[in-house]
C-alpha cells in the first residue's frame, strides 16, 4: 500500500481543521510519501512565504529517518555535527524541528510523513497528528 492523494488531502484538510478549532495562525502542511516527494500540500490565506519550505522540511527528514522531527530534534542535541551535514548535504531540505510526524499505516510500513508551519512546533505536531489519525493511519 501507499500513500493515496485521498488520504493525504483527508490529512491536510483535517489538520487545517484541527488548526482552526485551536485558533492557530495561518498554516502550512505539506504531505510526503514514503520516497520523499511531494503528495500535497495546502497554504491558509495570510500564511507566510517560509511555511511551504519549512513544512516540507520538517516532514522531509522525519521520512528520511522514520521518525518524528520531534526525536529528531532531541537526537540532534546530542550529535549537532552529523545533524549539521544533513541539513548541508540535503540542500536545506532537512530541519530537525518539532512539526512532522511519520505516516504509518495499520501494520506499521511508512507511507510517508506530514510537516506544519505557522504555530509554535508543538503546535505544528498536534495538527499533524490530528490529520493522519483523522485518515485512519499512524503516526507511530
Amino acid at each position: 500500500m501507499s500513500l493515496t492523494l485521498a488520504q493525504a488531502q483527508t490529512i491536510i484538510a483535517a489538520a487545517l481543521a484541527k488548526s482552526k478549532d485551536m485558533g492557530y495562525q495561518p498554516m502550512g502542511i505539506a504531505v510526503l510519501d514514503a520516497a520523499g516527494h511531494l503528495k500535497a500540500f495546502a497554504s491558509e490565506d495570510g500564511a507566510s512565504m517560509f511555511r511551504f519550505d519549512i513544512a516540507r522540511a520538517k516532514a522531509w527528514g522525519a521520512v528520511g529517518m522514520g521518525v518524528s522531527s520531534r526525536t529528531l530534534g532531541e537526537r540532534a542535541k546530542g550529535n549537532p555535527n552529523f545533524f549539521v551535514s544533513l541539513a548541508a548535504t540535503s540542500d536545506g531540505k532537512f530541519l530537525p524541528q518539532t512539526g512532522a510526524v511519520v505516516i504509518k499505516d495499520a501494520q506499521g510500513k511508512l507511507l510517508g510523513a506530514v510537516g506544519a508551519s505557522g504555530g509554535t512546533g508543538d503546535e505544528d505536531e498536534l495538527i499533524c497528528i490530528a490529520g493522519v489519525q483523522a485518515a485512519g493511519l499512524s503516526h507511530r
